[in-house]
């Protein structure tokens, strides 16, 4: 349960004051919270697009002679979902997410899929109630900074970056995904994966398709593996 204690404390990390509170609300309200179709999803949709103008815009203009091809890897760079999942974390998303008691207690909280979609509904959210400016100045102060990162620190997805931990400690071997089960109606499915090596298991994930799956698999992995 959110109290207007909550909203407020995240509106304070936002550094946006919602005229219509509920909306932040509906921004991080994931689907396993609500069954009456009252969650964020629809919003993650507007909210990536205000995101992908507000990157381009900026990118636009402050690199006057980057390419296009340039231009749309950089931008490629910070609104991936491990980019978004940083920012997400740099201001304490997780906290305020409402999840159904499973998606909570399976580790919902820290799982990049599930944040980087809250944080682009909550993008969403500030654009339908303050307009463009505030979410313009919402995404500069979160997701733009990382632009100075440049391709380097987002481009490898987990699945690379597990395979380059297991290439460097065993000299060559290779990670394989295995396909667990899929559950769900057809429109909203969710599949299992595991990451495999040697036949044990590194780590187990899920997503809305096998490929995030895959890298929330591979994302567990490098979490325990990196813990050693």
């Amino acid at each position: 349960m959110l109290t207007r204690e909550h909203l407020h404390a995240l509106e304070q990390r936002i550094g946006y004051t919602f005229v219509e509170p509920e909306r932040l609300r509906r921004a991080l309200t994931h689907s396993s919270y609500s069954g009456e179709g009252k969650d964020n999803e629809r919003m993650e949709f507007l909210g990536d697009a205000v995101l992908e103008l507000c990157v381009s815009e900026e990118l636009f203009f402050r690199f006057p002679d980057m390419k296009e091809g340039q231009m749309t890897r950089n931008r490629a760079s910070v609104v991936c979902e491990s980019a978004l999942f940083e920012a997400a974390q740099q201001i304490g998303l997780g906290a305020f997410l409402l999840l159904g008691r499973g998606e909570d207690a399976s580790g919902g909280r820290k799982k990049p899929s599930i944040l980087s979609d809250a944080f682009e509904a909550v993008i969403c959210a500030i654009f339908l109630d303050g307009g463009l400016e505030p979410a313009r100045a919402f995404i500069h102060a979160t997701v733009l900074p990382l632009l100075h990162l440049g391709e380097t620190a987002f481009e490898k997805d987990y699945k690379t970056r597990l395979q380059e931990l297991i290439h460097a400690r065993t000299h060559g071997r290779q990670v394989t995904y295995a396909f667990v089960r899929s559950e769900g109606p057809d429109h909203k499915k969710v599949f299992t994966m595991q990451a495999v090596l040697d036949g044990e298991v590194l780590g187990e994930g899920s997503g809305n398709s096998k490929q995030s799956a895959g890298q929330e698999a591979a994302r567990i992995a490098l979490e325990r593996l990196e813990a050693k």
